[in-house]
C-alpha cells in the first residue's frame, strides 16, 4: 500500500473542464479538529438534511478509513466540496468499500462527483488489485455507477429508508 504522508496527494489524473479541485488523500490520525468537523458538517448536509434521512453518521469506521477531499485551489481542506471514504480491504478480506460519496450543491452537475470517483479507482487499482471494490449504491445511481464498471449483486434493499443497491467492481491493474 501507498504510505499516505502529510503531503501525500490524490491521484495525477487531469481534470479535463472539469472544475478544478485540489485532491488530497487523508488518514484519520492526520486530521485536524477543523478538518474532521468540515468533513461531518459536510456529510450531515448532504444526507441527514438534504435527502432528510436520519442515521447515525458516526459509524466508527471513520477512524479505519482513507478520505479522499477535494476544495478550491485557493480555499481550505477544511471547507470541503467532494468527499468519499475508503474502507481497505482488512485481513484476508478479498474487498474494499466506498461510502459516503458526495459533492456540495454548489458544484453538481460540473463532473466533480465523476473525478472524484476516478481518483479513488485509481488509487483502489494501484494498492489493491485483485481485490473487489464494493459500494452500497442509491438505486437512482446505479446507472452511473455502471458507467465506471460496477455491476449490481443481489437485491435492492432499504438502507435508512432509502432504495440501494451493492454493486461491486474487480480491481484490475490498468
Amino acid at each position: 500500500m501507498q504510505k499516505l504522508t502529510a503531503s501525500a496527494a490524490a491521484d495525477p489524473t487531469p481534470t479535463m473542464g472539469r472544475v478544478p479541485l485540489d485532491w488530497r488523500w487523508w488518514r484519520f490520525s492526520e486530521m485536524s479538529p477543523e478538518l474532521l468537523y468540515g468533513i461531518l458538517r459536510l456529510r450531515q448536509q448532504i444526507f441527514i438534511v438534504e435527502q432528510t434521512c436520519a442515521y447515525l453518521d458516526c459509524d466508527n469506521r471513520d477512524q479505519s478509513s482513507l478520505h479522499l477531499l477535494g476544495w478550491w485551489p485557493t480555499g481550505r481542506p477544511d471547507r470541503p466540496l467532494a468527499y468519499l471514504r475508503l474502507l481497505p480491504p482488512c485481513g484476508r478480506e478479498k474487498r474494499a468499500s466506498l461510502g459516503r460519496l458526495l459533492t456540495h450543491p454548489e458544484i453538481r452537475d460540473q463532473g466533480c462527483g465523476g473525478e472524484l470517483l476516478d481518483r479513488a479507482l485509481h488509487y483502489c487499482r494501484q494498492n489493491y488489485p485483485g481485490k473487489i471494490l464494493r459500494i452500497s449504491a442509491q438505486r437512482y445511481l446505479c446507472q452511473w455507477y455502471a458507467s465506471f464498471g460496477f455491476a449490481q449483486v443481489g437485491l435492492p434493499y432499504s438502507e435508512d429508508g432509502i432504495p440501494h443497491i451493492e454493486m461491486v467492481l474487480p480491481l484490475l491493474s490498468r
